[in-house]
């Protein structure tokens, strides 16, 4: 069958190519994605189902400071997140699709910050919001502040500012809708961690399971 070919620009909004910064990663996961190659049956439906996947994303908000109110500004009327799909913030980790860290994390609070993350479904993504949630921010050198939620776990977007603009949050989640856009689902981001893998990382649960 045929071999399908992404095109190089993702559009999300109607904005386009230029308006975004950082298009280099983009280009990257689009150049892995067709050196990978798929038919154009299994390309379409990736495309299909990641389309929906970027236009509704749930987030699990684990606020902590400021950037949290920062936050609910994108749920009034003069924002209105509903607009790109991000509305259904949810409060467990398992109707989630993302996590997004917003605030100061100390070391006490990020064991509870990775069982949430190991509790989502994947795929799944974490964004950094905030200088707290990215560097530490004021705190950075502190004996109790995690200096960057990407100590404990991957994340996929780094929004700065202490506090971010709602507009800052908005480009943001747009960064995570284009990687999204252009991911390979089948056989790629619904099989990121296999069972074998999971259960070798937590032994408790394979005795759980005997």
């Amino acid at each position: 069958m045929a071999e399908r070919s992404i095109a190089m620009e993702v559009k999300i909004k109607g904005m386009k190519r230029e308006d975004f910064k950082d298009n280099e990663y983009i280009d990257k996961l689009v150049e892995e994605l067709n050196a990978s190659g798929t038919n154009v049956v299994v390309g379409s439906l990736d495309q299909l189902i990641n389309w929906g996947r970027a236009n509704s994303l749930w987030p699990l908000c684990f606020g902590t400071s400021c950037c949290a109110i920062e936050f609910m500004h994108l749920g009034a009327a003069r924002h209105d997140m509903a607009r790109f799909g991000f509305e259904v913030a949810r409060n467990s980790p398992r109707q989630a699709d993302y996590i997004m860290v917003q605030g100061t994390i100390v070391h006490r609070m990020a064991p509870a910050l990775v069982r949430l993350y190991e509790q989502l479904a994947e795929p799944k993504y974490v964004i950094a919001c905030g200088g707290c949630a990215v560097s530490g921010g004021p705190f950075k050198g502190s004996y109790c502040v995690v200096e960057g939620v990407d100590k404990i776990i991957p994340v996929d977007v780094f929004i700065p500012g202490c506090p971010p603009r709602p507009e800052a949050m908005f480009y943001g989640l747009m960064q995570l809708q284009r990687k999204i856009k252009v991911e390979k689902f089948f056989g790629g981001v619904n099989r990121q961690e296999k069972l074998k893998d999971f259960l070798e990382k937590h032994p408790e649960e394979a005795e759980a399971m005997k």
